[in-house]
């Protein structure tokens, strides 16, 4: 059976969302940050397979090939791991903002409330005092 979205909505803990919006957007600026400024490695052949010939030279050669071959795969992990920290300073500022238009929109229903409170107490007053005359 699913959950009806109303009874998900009032289980999450809103005044702690809010409160830690800020120090998630600014968690993941200091990620990206911080990722950003790292430089990749140099881009490098593929992959060889080590095999020991006895030849030095040549052993020398396959390693440096498999060096290369591992720094390649290092660059394009960090690049992956840019876009990610990009995506996911994207999505905490998204976050932020949608955080701050929910507060503002608490703000607005409470007022709405009262006014509404208030608007039916001057009703019911009118109500009693139209009664009272007649």
């Amino acid at each position: 059976m699913p959950i009806p979205w109303m009874t998900v909505l009032k289980l999450v803990p809103w005044t702690d969302v809010i409160r830690n919006a800020p120090q998630v957007a600014d968690g993941a600026r200091k990620l990206w940050d911080s990722v950003n400024k790292k430089s990749a490695p140099p881009l490098a052949a593929s992959a060889v397979p080590l095999i020991a010939t006895g030849d030095l030279g040549a052993d020398l050669r396959a390693l440096q090939q498999r060096l290369e071959a591992q720094e390649a795969i290092s660059a394009e992990l960090h690049a992956q791991m840019v876009a990610s920290s990009e995506l996911i300073k994207t999505l905490a500022d998204q976050n932020a903002q949608l955080v701050a238009r929910v507060e503002a929109n608490r703000v607005r229903a409470a007022r709405l409330a009262a006014f509404a409170i208030m608007l039916g107490a001057v009703a019911l007053l009118s109500l009693i005092v139209a009664l009272v005359r007649t």
